[in-house]
């Protein structure tokens, strides 16, 4: 493995592309490229307010038959896994355009805005991406991503790196990093270390939790009798620490302090008392930049909405009765987001967030920002309204949350099977599936404890309600335990049988394990461990079993 090499940079602007090797300079800005023997920077300087088409970077690089080659997906939710040099990574082609604008599966990744070349062995992730030959990695990561995501191309066919600062609709004045990125070489957490070292991004002061969320079996048919029920099973069960409400509690998406009064007459701040009665944390699920079509804000508040070009409210996506997008810089939007995290988190005494669909946020680039500015700026100001309270994120660019939030998903949700249908296969890379959940749990794993603690999602062990046969569930269970941070579930403990807790026990043991190798083939992922001085081995197949090896 040889590190990238013979960089040049590449800047287009008012139609015109200027290529560099060093230096440029014209009337209207400059440029500078310098190339280290483990960074690069790109530093652009304007005197007036300017937008670029594209501002990239590309260089040479060694990419063989045997590397196997990783790229950060866009968001939470989004597959990332390793692949090997000749695969393809698929974005919507092939699906007829009605069905896109019907469901809105180019609101959830990148797709607007990133081209999918749809050809084997092109490959582009943001803010991060390696390769990895064996125990060797060449890791390439950006540094700064405040002024636009870095756009991260691997191309096996033409040998190329490439670095592009996503710059769409940003105005930029005076002297910018458009682009600065370090690369690495050696073995996984020496590069990873430097990484987040060169970013001065410190490890979470937030621990692992432990607990259950009511999503997985209840989905929004939550109450509070069945909410105290599970309660009363997760707590006697005593290895959980947050219990946590998710969607449904609301009587619209969006109006987050109107509470469903048939479903909880009391109000929902009865079930934060009594998780606290139980000496466990009270969580609450908010998505709260969306609202759906049938919200008060919607109908009450149509200035509160995200609009394109066209004077049109931009769907965040085909969830609920339609999902919308707030305008995030609405001076009324900000104070009912205000008044909203002052009620939950102060008058109903939550001790933890869990902030949903926050993509929706950056959806388009606002007043002059790019993407990554817009999504940088939500996510301070998120962190400014919940105070030393905890954060859960999720369906996030990852990269705003780095060193912000307390806990963060990196993967999608699981599903009630192992990977939905096959009509669903071929949708967006953020659908729900159970597998890639599981890979993204396995191939994200370098931002435990660095970046934020990761929730690889639920584990779900129940017999009742659920399609995923034993072996599936069990593989699950057992890689959110060894890979990641946060391990809850949806289920009602108390109906485990004896099976299930031994399950369970066997995967609470893997936190304590020495993670030795992880190599995928074929579909297949070889994991090699260390637990109690005891080398092991195990397989993760592609139909979600775990075979051991030794």
């Amino acid at each position: 493995m040889k590190l990238p090499e013979n960089f040049y940079a590449r800047i287009t602007v008012a139609g015109s592309t200027y290529s560099f090797k060093d230096e440029f300079r014209n009337d209207r800005f400059s440029a500078d490229l310098k190339a280290t023997d483990d960074r690069i920077m790109l530093t652009v300087s304007c005197e007036e307010p300017m937008t670029f088409e594209d501002i990239s970077v590309e260089g040479d690089i060694s990419i063989d038959s045997g590397d196997k080659l990783f790229l950060n997906g866009y968001q939470s939710w989004t597959d990332s896994y390793e692949h090997e040099p000749h695969e393809k990574m698929r974005g919507l082609h092939g699906i007829p355009e009605t069905l896109i604008e019907k469901y809105s599966f180019n609101s959830y990744g990148d797709y607007n805005f990133t081209e999918y070349q749809n050809k084997a062995g092109e490959f582009h992730g943001f803010t991060y991406g390696y390769m990895r030959n064996g125990d060797r990695y060449i890791l390439i990561g950006s540094v700064n991503e405040r002024n636009g995501y870095t756009i991260v191309r691997f191309s096996a066919n033409r040998q190329k790196i490439t670095l592009s600062l996503e710059c769409e609709g940003a105005v930029y004045q005076g002297r910018f990093n458009a682009l600065d990125c370090v690369y690495y070489f050696g073995g996984e957490n020496e590069v990873f270390d430097k990484w987040f070292r060169a970013m001065n991004i410190d490890p979470p002061r937030a621990g692992e939790i432990c607990g259950y969320t009511s999503w997985y079996r209840h989905y929004q048919d939550i109450t509070h009798d069945k909410l105290i029920n599970d309660l009363e099973a997760i707590s006697s069960a005593d290895y959980a620490d947050v219990f946590q409400i998710d969607d449904g509690y609301q009587t619209a998406v969006g109006d987050w302090l109107s509470i469903d009064e048939n479903k909880f007459p009391e109000g929902i701040k009865k079930i934060s008392d009594a998780a606290h009665e139980k000496g466990l944390r009270s969580g609450l699920w908010l998505a709260p930049f969306v609202c759906e079509y049938d919200s008060e804000i919607y109908r009450e508040h149509r200035g509160w909405l995200l609009l394109d070009d066209n004077g049109r409210p931009i769907k965040a996506g085909c969830n609920w009765s339609g999902a919308y997008a707030l305008d995030f810089y609405n001076p009324e939007v900000r104070e009912y987001l205000k008044k909203v995290f002052t009620t939950v988190l102060t008058d109903w005494d939550f001790d933890l967030v869990k902030l949903d669909f926050l993509y929706a946020v950056s959806l388009i680039p606002q007043g002059g920002r790019s993407r990554a500015q817009v999504m940088f700026e939500a996510m301070e100001f998120l962190r400014e309204l919940v105070g030393s309270k905890l954060i859960l994120a999720c369906g996030v660019p990852l990269a705003p949350a780095f060193g912000t939030v307390d806990y963060c998903r990196i993967g999608c949700d699981v599903g009630l099977d192992w990977n939905d249908n096959i009509i669903m296969q071929k949708t967006h890379r953020e659908r729900v599936s159970t597998k890639n959940s599981v890979l993204n749990t396995i191939f994200r794993r370098q931002l435990n404890k660095r970046a934020f603690i990761n929730d690889p999602d639920v584990y779900l062990l129940r017999e009742e309600d659920i399609s995923m046969s034993g072996c599936q569930k069990q593989a699950l269970c057992m890689i959110n335990h060894l890979f990641g941070g946060v391990f809850f579930t949806s289920d009602n403990v108390s109906t485990y049988s004896q099976k299930n807790k031994k399950t369970l026990h066997s995967a609470q043991l893997l936190r304590l394990a020495d993670l030795k190798s992880v190599d995928i083939m074929n579909g297949e992922v070889d994991i090699d461990i260390e637990l109690n001085e005891v080398p092991k081995g195990i397989t993760l197949t592609a139909d979600g079993k775990l075979k051991k090896r030794y």
